[in-house]
């Protein structure tokens, strides 16, 4: 597996997070740690002081139409990321709004049963998903495999400065990657 090495000087911006419960979750993790562990991901943002993310959370109906509308796939999926194309605005034209990174849509069933069947905490599992997709906002993936490690190498980093075992490590226990 491939080491993680930090940024010298990384500077937080402030983020704004947009929480949207529309089933009415009552199990959700505390909106405090999840403002952490999306901010913990945020890499080199020293190009804008204001961040915002929206973070949806649903059910599997809607989990599985968005992943079969826009990735063409026929299950409900943990996570899904959309990044947003800034505008590109005229010549000397600025908006005092925050640089939006997009939004993430997490299936809570799907999460939970990932967490009960890796034998993780529902915060655990949310955890990594919430730095995992974050990091996809900008710009990582893990579709060829230096990327893959790369990624993982990151987001073990993260997680464990944020207090949590290696995702990987309990997955692949698992048979799982």
């Amino acid at each position: 597996m491939m080491t993680y090495t930090p940024l010298a000087a990384k500077i937080m911006p402030n983020l704004t997070l947009e929480l949207q419960n529309p089933y009415h979750y009552t199990h959700l993790p505390d909106q405090q740690k999840i403002q952490n562990w999306a901010k913990a991901a945020l890499q080199d943002s020293s190009q804008t002081d204001e961040i915002s993310v929206t973070l949806r959370f649903v059910d599997k109906a809607e989990g599985l139409a968005l992943n079969q509308r826009y990735r063409d796939k026929a299950y409900a999926t943990n996570i899904l990321s959309f990044t947003f194309d800034q505008p590109i605005l005229p010549k000397g034209v600025t908006l005092d709004l925050p640089l939006h990174l997009g939004d993430l849509v997490v299936c809570l069933p799907v999460i939970k049963a990932e967490a009960q069947a890796q034998k993780k905490s529902l915060e655990q599992h949310c955890s990594h998903l919430i730095v995992h997709g974050i990091l996809h906002l900008q710009g990582y993936d893990h579709i060829e495999e230096q990327q893959a490690q790369q990624m993982e190498a990151l987001e073990t980093h993260l997680l464990q400065t944020l207090g949590y075992p290696d995702p990987y490590e309990v997955a692949s226990n698992q048979g799982k990657r």
